[in-house]
């Protein structure tokens, strides 16, 4: 068996079928018992108070917001290599949801950082660049809803996919590359002087493991209904002929 057998749309909309419950499930639960975790069974902070509990859902959001980007990277060379439809369509996919991760990140960013920092918004280089992999994502969106053709949508995508990556970098590894701005280090590391608390870290372990889940979930939900509809698009082509 081998794994391009599942650029095969049938075959990708078998296995997805099977799986995405289990995704969905498990991705409930680990986000609910984690952040029920994290929430109640926390202590407050000794200098942010209750304010470092919303780490439960800005870290988890902007991790899964950064390497969506990742996974429409990997996706959209796989397209540009092997012109498989499936993985345009994954790429297409996780754009969305990419879209509102980012804009969870944000907002709860907004929200620790005022009590913190005293004001909504810094221009720090994590900010700025986790701001343009917003924008990144509303133009990839927008620019395959601009072009007919699906396949040049596919490939233009493709190529701004990759220039948007390097934002995506800079969004991970800002602090690692500029020692200035407001924003903290990375919460996990392999350093254990460097990330939170062994009692913050675990709760957020579990929920960043749901996050990933319903990601995944959320792909494979969409990447369905994507092909369904070129299906469906198609069959009405065929009927106008």
């Amino acid at each position: 068996m081998s794994f391009w057998e599942y650029a095969n749309p049938v075959k990708f909309l078998k296995l997805s079928g099977t799986v995405l419950p289990y995704f969905s499930v498990f991705a409930a639960i680990m986000i609910i018992s984690g952040l029920y975790w994290g929430f109640f069974f926390t202590p407050d902070d000794y200098k942010q108070g209750a304010t470092v509990k919303i780490l439960y859902v800005h870290v988890p959001a902007a991790f899964v917001a950064i390497n969506a980007w990742f996974m429409m990277l990997i996706a959209s060379i796989i397209w540009l290599v092997r012109r498989h439809h499936v993985s345009a369509l994954a790429a297409k996919a996780a754009a969305p949801i990419g879209v509102a991760m980012t804009i969870i990140g944000l907002v709860t960013g907004a929200l620790w950082g005022q009590p913190m920092w005293g004001t909504w918004w810094e221009w720090d280089p994590k900010l700025t660049s986790f701001l343009i992999l917003f924008l990144f994502y509303i133009g990839y969106i927008a620019l395959w809803s601009a072009v007919e053709d699906p396949d040049s949508a596919a490939d233009l995508t493709s190529i701004l996919c990759i220039v948007g990556s390097v934002f995506a970098v800079l969004s991970r590894y800002a602090t690692v590359f500029w020692n200035q701005g407001l924003h903290q280090d990375a919460s996990l590391s392999v350093d254990k002087e460097e990330h939170v608390a062994d009692v913050f870290y675990y709760p957020l372990l579990v929920v960043m493991a749901g996050f990933v889940l319903l990601f995944i979930a959320l792909v494979l939900l969409n990447t369905r209904s994507e092909i369904m509809t070129r299906r469906a698009s198609a069959l009405v082509a065929r009927r106008k002929v």
